[in-house]
């Protein structure tokens, strides 16, 4: 891990610059490590390890809900916030991913969009119950499986 410094116990910060001012800008950005655990190198760098490893078996536990019953996504997120605890790139793509969950609410909520939502839904309910219709008046209700050749 380069953190910028040749001493010991010294973590460099770059400031950003603001547009107009030219004063650093707080963006948040960066470790979330408590002081003293910045101020060590060695601790830092096994404090990342940790959040790291923590993060990754967050993640992939996320993704093996996916498929089998659970909050995926919910725990993938998850896994992405202790992450974005002290990794910047995860910060920036959570705030990457609050954005367009942002603009899809909002989008969403645009009259025209949810006229044409409720339209494309009232009509998948409409063709799953004529399917359902159809396979209740051929084969009554009996499961699939447990048809007999007809």
């Amino acid at each position: 891990m380069n953190t910028g410094s040749d001493e010991p116990g010294e973590v460099a910060v770059v400031p950003e610059e603001t547009e107009t001012g030219g004063e650093p800008a707080d963006d948040g950005l960066g470790s979330r490590a408590p002081e003293f655990v910045k101020q060590r190198r060695a601790l830092h760098l096994s404090w990342q390890v940790g959040v790291f490893v923590l993060g990754l078996a967050v993640v992939v536990a996320g993704v093996i809900m996916l498929p089998l019953p659970g909050p995926g996504w919910v725990v993938i997120f998850g896994g992405m916030a202790i992450w974005a605890t002290e990794f910047v790139w995860a910060q920036l793509v959570l705030r990457w991913t609050k954005r367009k969950v942002t603009e899809a609410a909002q989008k969403a909520l645009d009259p025209k969009v949810r006229r044409r939502n409720i339209t494309l839904t009232v009509a998948g309910l409409v063709i799953i119950g004529v399917l359902a219709g159809i396979y209740l008046w051929k084969f009554g209700a009996v499961a699939p499986w447990s048809i007999k050749d007809q």
